[in-house]
């Protein structure tokens, strides 16, 4: 007998047709993937089973937890089955999590509200919850705040809200992706341990095949809120029937065509920097000690080379980034762009600072919502002395947008008129504009779907033929960094411990910690030439 079983579910919202007959059972023990882009219908599916639609929603269909239909409940009935019977792990756990309580209290919380305990009853089986996830009290004790740890034992945190009261069913909404390859491997067997310890379902939303091959029993496939295409995991890789999913299995092992290397002329030089952090006191009249984010580090990254930079979250990565772009300090060491220092008695060099852009992760945060497409675009103006005005302007912003794919006339539009992908396309054209001598992509395409990742992957390619692009390229995602750098240093607690072309990196990693990360990456199944899509 399935634990949950949802029945041709339908659901629109105003005049918009949302989810169409979707029809999927998840069985005690079992873990079931849902799988496809934005848009799908993956979460809103999460929503509706959860309870959490939109007050305008409509719904046809069933939605049954152990036979019960939980569309025919009320609102207060429904208060008593989220927490108890369905726990639900969010995308973000900063964001899931109350900033200014502790950590126990907030898995106590989810106890209090259920059960008729004491407090110290509720702090007891908080205390042994989060020791079940990982996170014991002599190193992680209970009166921590969720900014005192790292994303993985923010997500630990949160598992261990959504288990505290062993639910039959756990809902986990792209758990691990903004996590480092180790933290989510690390993730997803806890999440695997404890579907085998609680016998509980476990409906995983992601869009990352790699983890879906690894984890799930069976997968289900939706495209604009229509299952396409479901079965168990193995035998749907060895099959795929729907285009569609096809589609999303050529997207998940797109590699792109980068152009040679033009020969070695340096650009960004990085010699010996050192940055360190004072750490506050332990008690009144504790020492005072350093943290040191970037250790001793040195590079040179040449004209036209596109250079990847890899390692866990807290290895040192943005520190660094934030010190080649001249907005953070070293203690000592030098960077210099095309010979000039970046940092000159302790202060910013303006002007080799104006010669760098970046890219961001999230393409809708790093735009002013109230402003058009044309002024955003323009914002890295104000660096030139003499910037281009009235035609000149004008052209310059046409041509950056024609140059990501876009068309001149999106200039009139605003932000939000926009997908994820072509936002960061015009993230990628803001930086363009001034024609830099060096780009930063600081997780440029970490949040996209897969097959929006191939295509913006594909557009920074042809960006490489047409004009001498200069790149480091940060990201978590090790597919990704080896489809589009010639070179790849691999960082470790503020160390660069590994660094050489791509593809030798890649097959014949010699320190640890690169085979440890390469090792933890999820991997997609081999498919014969016959099943390929």
């Amino acid at each position: 007998m399935s634990l949950l079983s949802i029945q041709n579910l339908s659901l629109a919202i105003g005049t918009y047709d949302i989810l169409h007959d979707v029809s999927l059972n998840v069985a005690p023990g079992e873990i079931v993937a849902i799988t496809g882009e934005s848009g799908s219908g993956k979460s809103m599916t999460a929503l509706a089973t959860m309870g959490l639609l939109p007050g305008a929603a409509r719904t046809k269909g069933q939605i049954l937890l152990d036979g019960e239909d939980l569309l025919a409940l009320t609102e207060p009935q429904m208060c008593k089955v989220r927490g108890a019977r369905i726990g639900m792990v969010f995308q973000e756990p900063m964001t899931a999590l109350n900033p200014v309580m502790t950590i126990g209290t907030q898995v106590a919380e989810t106890i209090l509200q259920h059960e008729r305990v004491t407090r110290a009853e509720a702090q007891e089986r908080a205390r042994q919850v989060l020791a079940r996830v990982g996170l014991p009290e002599d190193r992680f004790p209970l009166s921590r705040y969720p900014h005192e740890l790292s994303g993985g034992q923010r997500q630990r945190v949160v598992i261990a809200m959504a288990i505290a009261l062993r639910p039959r069913l756990l809902i986990a909404d792209e758990p691990t992706t903004a996590l480092d390859v180790t933290t989510q491997a690390r993730i997803l067997d806890l999440l695997k341990d404890l579907t085998q310890d609680f016998g509980m379902g476990l409906m995983m939303i992601t869009h990352d095949l790699a983890v879906v091959s690894d984890m799930a029993d069976r997968i289900v496939v939706m495209q604009h809120g229509r299952v396409v295409e479901s079965g168990p995991t193995a035998q749907l890789f060895r099959a795929m029937q729907h285009p569609y999913t096809k589609a999303l299995f050529a997207a998940s092992t797109h590699r792109v065509d980068l152009p040679p290397a033009p020969p070695p002329v340096p650009l960004l030089k990085v010699q010996n920097v050192v940055r360190s952090y004072r750490q506050p006191r332990k008690g009144l009249f504790g020492p005072r000690t350093e943290t040191r984010a970037v250790d001793d580090v040195s590079f040179v990254l040449n004209k036209g080379e596109r250079l990847g930079l890899v390692g866990e979250s807290g290895c040192g990565k943005s520190t660094l980034t934030r010190a080649l772009l001249g907005l953070e300090p070293v203690q000592s060491g030098a960077i210099t762009l095309n010979g000039a220092p970046v940092w000159a008695e302790k202060h910013p060099n303006l002007s080799v600072r104006r010669q760098m852009q970046v890219v961001f992760q999230d393409p809708y945060g790093s735009f002013n919502p109230r402003h058009r497409i044309r002024r955003l675009i323009a914002e890295p103006f104000h660096l030139l002395e003499n910037p281009p005005r009235g035609e000149a302007r004008a052209a310059k912003i046409a041509e950056a947008l024609s140059a990501v794919g876009l068309k001149p006339a999106d200039a009139d539009r605003y932000i939000h008129e926009f997908s994820g992908g072509q936002r960061q396309r015009i993230a990628i054209a803001r930086a363009l504009i001034n024609d830099p001598a060096l780009i930063v992509f600081d997780e440029a395409v970490s949040a996209l779907d897969v097959s929006v990742r191939a295509q913006c992957l594909d557009l920074i390619a042809d960006l490489c033929r047409e004009r001498p692009l200069s790149y480091l390229f940060i990201s978590h995602d090790l597919s990704v960094v080896r489809g589009v750098t010639d070179r790849v240093m691999v960082m470790q607690a503020g160390k660069i411990v590994e660094q050489g072309p791509t593809e030798q990196v890649f097959t014949e990693p010699q320190h640890p910690y690169t085979r440890a990360l390469l090792a933890a990456a999820p991997k997609l199944p081999e498919v014969s030439p016959a099943d390929a899509p």
